[in-house]
C-alpha cells in the first residue's frame, strides 16, 4: 500500500495548452502496472485539448466549474463533485468558464499517459 500527498507529485504544463497542468500522484513508479490516476488543473479560460483515444477515462471533477465537450461540440456544465465518463473514441474536452482554477482527476489504463498522450492534437483547440 502507498499513500502519498498531491503536493508530492510534480506538476507539468501540458505542451501547448497554457494554463494547463498534470500531475500523476499514483502510477507507475508507485507500483501501479494497468491503471494512472492524474490530477489536472485548467486555469481561468483555458481548456485541456479537444481530442480522442481508444480507451475510456473516468473523471472526478475536484473544484471549480466548467464544461465537458463532447464529440457534438455540446457544453455540458461540469462543477466540483460531479463525475463524467468518456467513452473510448469519443471526442472531448474540459474547458474553465469559472474565475476559480477547474480541477479534476482523470484515472486511464497505462497505455493512455504514453508520451504521445498529453502532445497537443491536430484540430480545435477550443471547441
Amino acid at each position: 500500500m502507498r499513500i502519498k500527498k498531491r503536493h508530492e507529485a510534480p506538476r507539468a504544463a501540458v505542451p501547448g495548452y497554457p494554463g494547463v497542468t498534470k500531475q500523476i500522484p499514483l502510477g507507475p513508479e508507485d507500483g501501479s502496472d494497468e491503471i494512472v490516476l492524474r490530477y489536472f488543473t485548467v486555469a481561468q479560460g483555458e481548456a485541456t485539448p479537444y481530442h480522442n483515444h481508444d480507451f475510456p477515462h473516468l473523471v472526478k471533477i475536484e473544484s471549480g466549474c466548467g464544461a465537458a465537450v463532447n464529440e457534438a461540440g455540446e457544453a455540458m456544465a461540469i462543477v466540483g463533485g460531479d463525475y463524467v465518463y468518456v467513452a473510448p473514441n469519443e471526442q472531448h474536452c474540459f474547458r474553465n468558464t469559472g474565475r476559480e482554477p477547474l480541477e479534476f482527476i482523470c484515472i486511464v489504463p497505462m497505455r493512455g499517459e504514453a508520451p504521445a498522450a498529453t502532445d497537443p492534437p491536430s484540430g480545435d483547440r477550443n471547441p
